[in-house]
């Protein structure tokens, strides 16, 4: 028995131009939003992720003809599919909740279960249906699965007592199909809920305020399908400086929007990396050995996202001095950390915090990814640390990346996927 692993050998500058691949992040809400369009969707821009051809699965079961060719996905509803989101589908991405507000957009019924993808702690379901019994619709358990009815959806306000990303994104999706005016408070401000209500609005819709805290969504224009242009992925642009502050070097990137990623470049400055932007490229470059950043707290946009923490956790680990990351968003967040350890940093976890020891350097390990950003951090760790490092666990990372290995491969850095047998994961083990 075989799986994939990335082997990375570490312990030099990563050097080079890539360009950043578009956002999964936003990708996914907008395949989920070309249900409710009539005639066809074009996605320019889409990354290639297992998640994206998990979404791309459930649109088939709900009556869409979708179609993926390289960065283009197409999207036709042919209003004969089904209402429900099987179980499978469900836990093949954790972002799966994204269909109940198109599902009983289009269908005024949907019969879901509860989603899967990367288990960071608990992630429950019931601020997104509150939000749609606010608008009408009627929602009961029924052997295990959830199933949500609405004779019509009606504009309503909502105060959520999160800004959640997730329930944003449903409210928004569900709210161009009800009868009158959606006022959303609270609502999240990331560049991804700003990329859907562009989109939606492009095919007929009409919302105001999206980046802001108010959105409001005036329901019932008919949407139409539209060509549009996935944003960057902002957390893969992070991903990619990170790695370059890690092992050292200049990394410079096509596409990224600095805007987005500023609470992240403000960190990686601190840190004694310098990052310029001219001409449409960002470069990072980092010499010297990195400086602690002596506390970051993740909380939502436009503050320091979640889902860099680990990967700022990675290139803290040889920073000089001491680090703390307090994370705000997600009780499981850390589990990354013993993969470091395994790799010879000095991390210590007390609930939220966690407190980074810089050492001199880090060496290679047999790590397992324990989540999308957990792996990806394993890898910028890697890419920093002597010797040889095996990552397992890829689908984690497959997630989130395209082409992950390729890309490092043309900064310069000496990585490769191959197979990994059973006997060689046992010889490992035992040291051999």
């Amino acid at each position: 028995m075989t799986e994939d692993i990335l082997r990375i050998r570490g312990g030099k500058p990563l050097c080079g131009e890539i360009t950043v691949q578009g956002a999964k992040n936003s990708a996914l809400p907008l395949m989920a939003a070309a249900l409710l369009c009539d005639g066809e969707t074009v996605l320019h821009r889409v990354p290639q992720l297992s998640d994206v051809y998990a979404a791309s699965r459930i649109l088939n079961r709900l009556g869409c003809r979708c179609r993926a060719e390289g960065n283009t996905v197409t999207i036709r509803y042919s209003g004969s599919g089904s209402y429900e989101i099987p179980d499978a589908d469900m836990r093949a991405m954790r972002s799966s909740i994204m269909f109940l507000g198109p599902i009983l957009g289009r269908m005024r019924r949907c019969t879901l279960s509860m989603p899967g993808g990367c288990e960071l702690g608990p992630r429950p379901i019931d601020l997104h249906l509150a939000a749609m019994r606010q608008m009408g619709v009627k929602i009961r358990e029924e052997e295990g699965r959830i199933v949500c009815t609405a004779e019509k959806l009606r504009g309503t306000g909502i105060r959520l007592k999160l800004p959640s990303v997730g329930v944003t994104e449903n409210v928004i999706m569900a709210a161009v199909c009800a009868e009158g005016e959606t006022v959303l408070i609270n609502a999240a401000r990331e560049p991804e809920i700003v990329d859907l209500a562009r989109f939606l609005n492009q095919c007929g819709a009409k919302i105001t305020g999206a980046g802001e805290s108010t959105v409001v969504i005036s329901g019932g224009s008919p949407l139409t399908g539209t060509e549009y242009a996935v944003m960057p992925d902002r957390i893969a642009a992070v991903t990619y400086l990170c790695a370059g502050a890690a092992a050292g070097g200049s990394v410079s990137l096509h596409g990224a929007v600095p805007a987005h990623i500023e609470s992240c470049t403000q960190v990686l400055e601190a840190a004694g990396c310098s990052i310029t932007e001219q001409g449409g490229v960002l470069t990072l470059k980092r010499t010297d050995r990195l400086k602690a950043v002596p506390y970051i707290e993740t909380m939502p946009y436009p503050e320091f996202p979640t889902d860099a923490q680990a990967l700022i956790s990675a290139v803290l680990c040889t920073a000089k001095g001491r680090s703390i990351i307090e994370e705000t968003i997600f009780d499981s967040r850390f589990r990354h950390v013993g993969a470091l350890l395994e790799m010879g940093a000095d991390i210590r976890v007390s609930g939220k915090k966690a407190e980074i020891n810089g050492v001199p350097g880090l060496h290679g390990a047999a790590v397992a990814a324990t989540d999308l950003r957990g792996g990806a951090a394993m890898a910028v760790a890697a890419f920093a640390a002597e010797g040889e490092t095996d990552l397992r666990a890829l689908h984690h990372l497959d997630r989130g990346y395209e082409h992950f290995a390729e890309t490092f491969h043309s900064l310069g850095g000496d990585v490769r996927r191959c197979r990994f047998s059973a006997k060689e994961r046992e010889n490992q083990s035992l040291g051999a």
